[in-house]
């Protein structure tokens, strides 16, 4: 079965389309959505069904944890534990954005979205359509590149359907991304952080952030 392409529009979702994917979500599918630098696989991370998709989806190893896609600190705050006090200043300088924060998970996410790491890694991307989406579940989503893993990550719908057209059962298109580098991952120990994939947010930009 090839996977149903539905248009929406990046910059005024359309509301109808919003609620037609949001049904796949809460029914424990896995669909394609565009954020703000490549087209990911979003699911509910609390259904172990739904997360197992995702890994058979994408040919990932399960020792890789599954990033998760917020829509306010808040919600963030709520999913992790022990928060370093530099968390805040970097989610505040750079959310909505491409920023990734590794920090500890909370109890309440399965271990199984951590890969068995009591890790997770979080984002507030600057895109409508997945911050409405989480806003309509009344919860985060799965936010892993939508590509088969090892593979160039997708920033337009035509790569993603020739990677995994086959394999989901809907994508939402809103063309292309734009996007040229994955966001940043920046893991977050205590009072220490390290760069674990640099992308469109410098060192130098984390580093000037802190030191503010």
């Amino acid at each position: 079965m090839t996977a149903e392409l539905l248009k929406v529009s990046a910059e005024a979702p359309e509301i109808a389309s919003l609620r037609y994917a949001c049904d796949f979500i809460e029914r424990g599918q896995v669909i394609g959505i565009p954020t703000d630098t490549y087209y990911g696989l979003a699911a509910d991370p609390f259904n172990l069904a739904a997360v197992e998709q995702i890994y058979q989806i994408k040919g990932r190893p399960e020792n890789r944890a599954l990033p998760i896609l917020v829509n306010s600190i808040e919600q963030a705050t709520e999913l992790s534990r022990d928060l370093p006090e530099i968390f805040p200043k970097l989610a505040r300088k750079f959310w909505p954005g491409a920023l990734t924060l590794l920090v500890d998970a909370s109890h309440q996410l399965p271990l199984k979205v951590t890969a068995n790491t009591g890790r997770v890694a979080l984002r507030w991307p600057n895109a409508k359509i997945v911050t409405w989406l989480i806003e309509m579940l009344e919860g985060p989503v799965t936010g892993t590149s939508a590509n088969i893993s090892g593979f160039p990550p997708c920033s337009h719908c035509s790569q993603l359907m020739k990677q995994l057209g086959e394999r989901l059962p809907l994508i939402l298109d809103s063309g292309e991304t734009g996007a040229t580098l994955a966001s940043t991952i920046v893991d977050l120990q205590s009072d220490s952080w390290r760069i674990i994939r640099e992308g469109t947010i410098s060192e130098a930009d984390i580093r000037a952030a802190l030191e503010l």
